[in-house]
């Protein structure tokens, strides 16, 4: 289950956003041929990335920021994208350009700083913007719990297109990543579980005193918990596969 669209995009164009998603795929790009060599690519990770036990020590700090902005492979960076360019929109139509931009590079510095908290020893570098992103995802909740977003069910073959509150969708989200963080091995590598959640937690606080200068709870009743501009309707086009009648 993952999200494909909201229901709210910005009626302002979002540079930061597209900025952001244009900076991670160059990068990306700019190592991409040398994936396939592992000696290439460790040596480069060991750089730029963020490793544990080596930032725990005081060595690497520049890979808090560096590694925000480097990706496993391309399914790893087209889910991050998507992400962002379904609930930054409308993060940084209300922070402004340079406002949405401090929130996410904090976000991403401090999801770096609670994945090394987490597992001080560990010596599995990390990356991908997914901890920024969580704090983004944590920031849209406290401002627009109401708004809509289609959610993208698949299961074996069955797979159906429906929408439902953002709240839903973003605390089943950070539910999973506190019982999967919980239950991972991360000696073993993978997902940067605790990344996420605490990005999640730094930028719904970050929020906060955002959402209590609006008003707080009459900002939500102002906008009815959705972004403040009208909500777009999606049509679903119709199959163009034929029905086949059974025989009898």
């Amino acid at each position: 289950m993952f999200p494909i669209r909201d229901h709210n995009p910005s009626e302002r164009t979002p540079y930061v956003t597209y900025a952001l998603m244009a900076i991670n795929i160059a990068v990306f790009i700019s190592y991409w041929g040398i994936l396939n060599n592992p000696v290439e690519v460790s040596r480069f990770f060991l750089s730029w990335a963020l490793t544990p036990y080596l930032v725990s020590d005081g060595e690497m700090i520049h890979t808090l920021v560096t590694s925000m902005f480097l990706h496993g492979g391309a399914v790893h960076l087209a889910g991050n994208m998507l992400f962002l360019w379904i609930f930054g929109d409308n993060m940084e139509d209300e922070l402004g350009h340079i406002g949405y931009l401090a929130f996410y590079m904090t976000c991403g510095i401090g999801a770096g700083v609670a994945q090394v908290l987490a597992d001080a020893a560990s010596p599995v570098p990390m990356v991908g913007a997914s901890g920024a992103i969580a704090g983004v995802m944590g920031g849209y909740l406290l401002l627009f719990p109401k708004a809509k977003v289609d959610i993208l069910l698949v299961f074996i073959i069955f797979f159906k297109i429906f929408p439902v509150r953002a709240w839903v969708m973003l605390c089943l989200w950070f539910a999973l990543q506190l019982l999967s963080g919980a239950a991972v091995n991360t000696e073993a590598g993978g997902v940067a579980y605790w990344a996420h959640a605490g990005g999640f937690i730094i930028g719904l606080m970050l929020i906060v005193p955002f959402w209590i200068r609006q008003g707080g709870t009459d900002f939500w009743r102002k906008t009815e918990g959705r972004p403040p501009h009208p909500e777009a309707r999606y049509r679903f086009s119709p199959s163009s596969i034929p029905k086949v009648r059974k025989r009898r």
